[in-house]
């Protein structure tokens, strides 16, 4: 699954292709990287790329998807960019139409069923999740047609109010 990361003003797609021990292969946007990466303390990061060693210090600033990422000769700002952030972001600028991309619950309550998966296509008013609250099922359906690019719950989960749960695009 790729997820997007904005470095400053730039936005990298990032995907992780393979894990092997400290061996990893990443995609940032269209291009291959094989790295070694070991972590060498909480937040601080020794990473070798094409034989080259470089030191990465991330330490969390005000949430945990915003990041103070420093180096030895530069600092950047990062952030995780999923379908959580965009729909927040969507709902704080009143674009309604992401917002109808993410289902949520009104309020707290425990996911009963999840009648869709990852790359289900769905239409709109289709059930796409199930959530019990105050002893009564609600069905939430999709508000458009698309395809379930994320799934942010598993059934059992117990979930809070206006929690991003489902993401259509």
């Amino acid at each position: 699954m790729a997820i997007e990361i904005k470095l400053g003003e730039r936005l990298a797609k990032v995907e992780l292709l393979a894990e092997d021990g400290n061996q990893i292969k990443i995609m940032v946007d269209s291009k291959e990287y094989d790295l070694d990466m070991h972590q060498v303390e909480n937040g601080v990061y020794s990473v070798l790329y094409k034989g080259r060693s470089y030191n990465v210090e991330l330490i969390e600033t005000e949430s945990h998807k915003k990041y103070s990422v420093n180096t030895f000769y530069h600092s950047y700002d990062a952030e995780i960019i999923d379908a959580e952030t965009k729909y927040l972001q969507a709902r704080n600028s009143g674009n309604l139409e992401a917002a109808e991309s993410t289902i949520t619950s009104p309020m707290p309550g425990k996911v009963v069923k999840i009648p869709v998966e990852l790359g289900s296509e769905v239409k709109k008013g289709d059930t796409v999740i199930i959530v019990s609250a105050m002893k009564m099922e609600s069905e939430y359906k999709a508000m458009k047609d698309g395809i379930v690019k994320e799934i942010f719950v598993r059934e059992e989960d117990i979930i809070d109010g206006n929690q991003p749960l489902v993401f259509i695009d």
